[in-house]
């Protein structure tokens, strides 16, 4: 029986009322905010964003340092990442992202390995500025063809006042033309791992371009093609399946940001003709700062499912010439067949089945045209630590009616798919395992459940095969949804 959008939004208002009965008046006063359901024609999503979670519910937010070191410092390659502080937070953050890359790990790259303080209590007495100036040593002598360190500083190093910087400049002018640069990334700061965003963004600012002379480089021979794709962290290889498309449309990618990405990539970035931002929450401010301070423009683009390539191929070419122009369409000709035989193999299975979103960066938004393609619906959609602007983008994404949660805690996540019982909920690692023993099909869409690329044609594929594989498992007719329990 098909819904209307109105009787949608009335059963979403009253869901959300529902939900918001369970907490005390003053919590529930505070998260009615963040829930709601998109109305086309509004600016935005009209939920507020980017606020301090509440004590006592479970979030799935993660932390400045987790920001600044798991996203955005942590897949640059031949650089080594020191998590300064208890042994803990680099043990977490190892690894824990897909962030493929070529080189020989220990060698010249070092992404899969952790490397830490270890602070024990006397550190916390003392401080630990002597043991970071004996790690990096003790790092040049084991791996010196290291290109460069930077110190990720987690709660304590903030507390107890370490002078990382100091230390930086101390190790920068022993070791002369290696980059070594402190990260001031505390977890306590901010609301969310976006603060660690923005200052792993200001490092790069402070402690790469402002210290770097790209004129100075005189083995880059610049081209009118130069892009620098900024913002994808090569998740099971999307950056690659990017690269493909930009190459084959005649485009030069001189820098990747920062999966698979050197340091000498973000040395060499103020030279490009055009920044391609793809994870807009992440990286945003450093294109900001690059369209300020050297006059390159930058475009948010989207690479999942066939729509949104062609889209954004197409507003890629439209900052080159007719050559590029030409070029992107024979790209796109050449994909069809591919995306017709993906279409007719899964669409007719997934026709019409419903999607809950909740993830972090640029997911929430960007995947809906996949989707999409697929002739699936998203009913449900958040971000873990999106701010307004995210929201404003994505409602040239979401369908009117759509339910809208930011921040959303366990206990609402668990009560809205109980009671809209979607077909598929993608999200997070935290999340995968409530829901499949809910007997709700579940992809992983932060790492790509261990799949990927998702990006580029290629990637359509092995995402159109694993929402297919997740929904048509036979596995499903073996558990008990809650609701089939009771029923």
């Amino acid at each position: 029986m098909s819904v209307t959008v109105e009787e949608r939004k009335a059963a979403n208002k009253a869901l959300i009322d529902e939900v918001l009965k369970a907490y005390p008046e003053k919590m529930a006063k505070r998260r009615a905010k963040h829930l709601g359901t998109f109305e086309d024609g509004k600016p935005d999503c009209g939920v507020k964003s980017n606020i301090k979670s509440l004590p006592g519910v479970m979030t799935i937010r993660g932390c400045a340092y987790a920001g600044s070191k798991g996203v955005v410092w942590g897949p640059i390659k031949d650089m080594i990442h020191i998590s300064h502080g208890p042994v803990g937070c680099g043990q977490y953050s190892w690894a824990a992202r897909r962030n493929y890359y070529i080189g020989t790990t220990g060698i010249d790259t070092f992404v899969t390995m952790q490397f830490t303080s270890d602070f024990q209590e006397k550190d916390i007495v003392f401080g630990g500025d002597k043991k970071l100036d004996k790690i990096i040593d003790e790092i040049q002598q084991l791996f010196p063809l290291n290109k460069g360190i930077s110190i990720q500083s987690e709660c304590p190093i903030g507390l107890i006042g370490d002078d990382i910087e100091a230390v930086s400049k101390k190790k920068s002018a022993h070791y002369e033309g290696h980059t070594i640069l402190p990260v001031r990334c505390e977890g306590f700061r901010g609301v969310s791992q976006s603060l660690g965003h923005h200052l792993a963004n200001d490092a790069i600012r402070d402690w790469i371009f402002d210290k770097a002379d790209p004129d100075k480089r005189p083995e880059f021979v610049s081209t009118p093609y130069d892009v620098a794709i900024i913002g994808d962290y090569n998740i099971g290889g999307d950056a690659w399946s990017s690269r493909i498309l930009l190459e084959e449309i005649g485009l030069r990618v001189i820098a990747q940001w920062s999966g698979d990405g050197s340091i000498a990539e973000l040395e060499n970035t103020p030279k490009a003709k055009l920044n391609l931002l793809h994870c807009y929450r992440s990286m945003n401010y450093i294109s900001r700062h690059m369209e300020e301070k050297y006059c390159i423009p930058w475009t948010e683009y989207n690479f999942f499912g066939p729509s949104m390539i062609e889209k954004s191929l197409r507003e890629i070419a439209s900052h080159f010439d007719d050559s590029i122009k030409a070029n992107t369409e024979r790209v796109i000709a050449k994909y069809r067949p591919l995306v017709d035989a993906v279409n007719a193999k899964f669409r007719a299975r997934l026709q019409d089945k419903t999607v809950m979103l909740f993830v972090g960066g640029l997911r929430p938004r960007h995947v809906i045209g996949a989707y999409e393609d697929l002739g699936m619906n998203v009913v449900g959609t958040g971000y873990e630590f999106g701010h307004n602007d995210d929201y404003q983008r994505t409602t040239h994404y979401v369908k009117d009616g759509t339910l809208i949660y930011d921040d959303v805690t366990g206990y609402e996540f668990e009560r809205f798919v109980e009671q809209v019982q979607p077909d598929l909920v993608g999200s997070g690692i935290k999340e995968k395992y409530v829901f499949q023993k809910m007997g709700v099909p579940f992809r992983q869409m932060h790492s790509w459940d261990y799949s990927g690329p998702y990006h580029g044609y290629d990637g359509y594929a092995i995402f159109a095969r694993d929402m297919d594989m997740a929904i048509s498992s036979p596995v499903w007719g073996l558990a008990k949804a809650p609701w089939k329990k009771n029923a």
